[in-house]
């Protein structure tokens, strides 16, 4: 085969998720920090990229995968109300340290870069997304910008639960009718959570109306039959449902902290960090209120070398280091596409496919990567062609019939990270609260709103305790007692409800209580469990 286009596309992928943490019961919560700081130092950043990007007229194209529980996060007024609580409270402590190093020159330009920065996304934040980012990513959805493609309810990992008859059903149904509601427009696209593919789930994507998704780079390589343009290309499963392939070479790139980009001795360490360096007397009013050492997000060195001996970050030179980074990205993904280019009998498609949260909370400076990516690449012609995987097939409609294989990715790329000695313990509790569920739901006795909605909310707890989040806590050691006491609470919220349904005698105040807790999806429909 050959080619006559010289030029290759590029789709820029990126998932953005968190676990659902909402506490409500508590004034502050230590977990629930996770979600103001991707607000502030992720998913504001990117928004900002955006904003310049069309100010300047300079073309881009990325495909954004929400995760429902994420969605759900930005729509709560609790975490609207507590985010703007954070970033007052970073603001001041950013403003005392301003004070602080007037007398140490070396941090004035990182700590005045802290509150420009934080002053413009704290304005963002209130006056042009009224404290809901999700707003944001809907206007650049709206105008061509971004693709916005959902993701399972809960991000639970789907080829564990099958053996849950209605759990895939159940996951897929409920991602999709939050994301419909919010976005208003039906996703095109489908993030299965951590790449896990089954086969088979394709053909449930397919009844929703999913035309695509992702795989780990081995999912797609070892189909069958294999396919011609390796990822470079989708394949198109039995289904009729396509499946994009990871780019092994443009991933390591960026996600690897010793080979990849983010390892520079130029870009900001993250680990060293004011609310670890400094005295517990000085930062004492801006910690947890149990007096607990966190992050905060001010980090004044960067990463220098390998040894714990490090030097005061400069943003300037951060900055320069980022653009070069994209100009090499570039770079290589043209020598990528002229090398396969004469092989294939279309241009080569590159998927570069990451978790959003590198870009701005653990690699600082990978927003300006990411702006840098589409002005240099404008600068050059755009000789790289970036698309939405949407676009893409409808442009190449035509692609090699293949058979995927059961993969995902993380470690050993077979679910091995979700299912090991530290939570292989979760699935059978998971399963057998599933078939409850599914028996719940396809009972015929008569139904008053009070059952209707203790059914609502037993199906909201155990889809919460699906989320493979904590499974993977479980396995990474990180927030394991969290995770677990996560589990057994929705297990355990689930099976209170069931008893009460069962006997048609429900508890409206412990119900009220966990329908202010955990309140997410408020269109759940429990008819989702139904098989037949």
């Amino acid at each position: 085969m050959t080619s006559s286009h010289s030029f290759g596309y590029l789709s820029l992928v990126l998932h953005c998720h968190l676990p659902y943490v909402r506490h409500p019961e508590h004034e502050y919560f230590l977990e629930e920090n996770w979600f103001y700081e991707a607000l502030f130092e992720t998913y504001l950043p990117l928004l900002t990229v955006f904003e310049k990007l069309e100010s300047q007229k300079i073309p881009f194209q990325v495909t954004l995968s929400i995760s429902p529980t994420l969605l759900s996060m930005c729509l709560d007024p609790l975490l609207q109300k507590r985010a703007l609580r954070y970033v007052d409270g970073l603001l001041a402590l950013t403003e005392k340290e301003w004070k602080r190093v007037k007398s140490e020159p070396a941090f004035q330009p990182v700590v005045k870069m802290y509150l420009d920065k934080l002053r413009y996304y704290r304005k963002e934040f209130v006056d042009s997304y009224h404290h809901n980012i999700a707003e944001g990513f809907k206007r650049f959805q709206d105008s061509g910008h971004l693709e916005l493609i959902t993701c399972a309810a809960t991000h639970g990992y789907l080829p564990l639960l099958d053996m849950g008859e209605g759990a895939v059903r159940a996951q897929v149904a409920t991602g999709l009718q939050l994301h419909e509601d919010f976005f208003d427009k039906k996703p095109e696209g489908f993030w299965l959570p951590e790449c896990g593919y089954q086969p088979g789930h394709d053909s449930l994507l397919k009844e929703f109306g999913i035309k695509y998704f992702f795989l780990e780079t081995h999912g797609l390589l070892q189909a069958s039959p294999r396919p011609k343009c390796g990822t470079f290309a989708p394949i198109v499963c039995p289904s009729g449902v396509a499946a994009f392939g990871r780019d092994l070479e443009s991933s390591k790139q960026v996600w690897s902290s010793k080979e990849g980009y983010p390892g520079d001795p130029n870009y900001r360490e993250f680990y060293r960090d004011v609310g670890y360096d400094l005295e517990e007397s000085y930062l004492h009013p801006y910690l947890q209120p149990e007096g607990i050492r966190r992050f905060t997000g001010l980090k004044y060195y960067r990463v220098t070398g390998p040894t714990d001996q490090k030097e005061p970050y400069e943003p300037n030179k951060a900055l320069q280091k980022s653009e070069e980074h994209a100009m090499d990205f570039l770079s290589r993904r043209k020598k990528q596409v002229a090398e396969v280019a004469p092989h294939m009998d279309r241009p080569p498609q590159v998927v570069c496919m990451y978790d959003a949260e590198l870009f701005g909370h653990w690699w600082y400076e990978g927003p300006d990567f990411i702006y840098s990516l589409f002005a240099k690449n404008h600068e050059a012609g755009d000789s790289l062609a970036f698309i939405s995987p949407s676009a893409y097939l409808r442009k190449y409609p035509e692609n090699q019939p293949a058979q995927p294989v059961f993969s995902s990715w993380g470690f050993g790329g077979y679910s091995e990270f979700w299912l090991n000695e530290t939570n292989d313990w979760i699935y059978p509790h998971l399963n057998k609260a599933c078939e409850e569920m599914v028996e719940l739901v396809s009972g015929r006795e008569q139904r008053d709103g009070s059952v209707e909605r203790a059914l609502n909310q037993a199906a909201r707890e155990l889809l919460l305790a699906q989320a493979s989040d904590w499974a993977f806590m479980m396995k990474a050691g990180n927030y394991r007692n969290y995770a677990e006491k996560r589990i057994k609470i929705h297990l355990v919220r689930f099976h209170q409800l069931a008893r009460q349904i069962r006997h048609q005698d429900i508890d409206l105040k412990l119900l009220a209580d966990l329908e202010e807790k955990d309140n997410l999806f408020p269109l759940i429909d429990y008819r989702v469990y139904q098989t037949s």
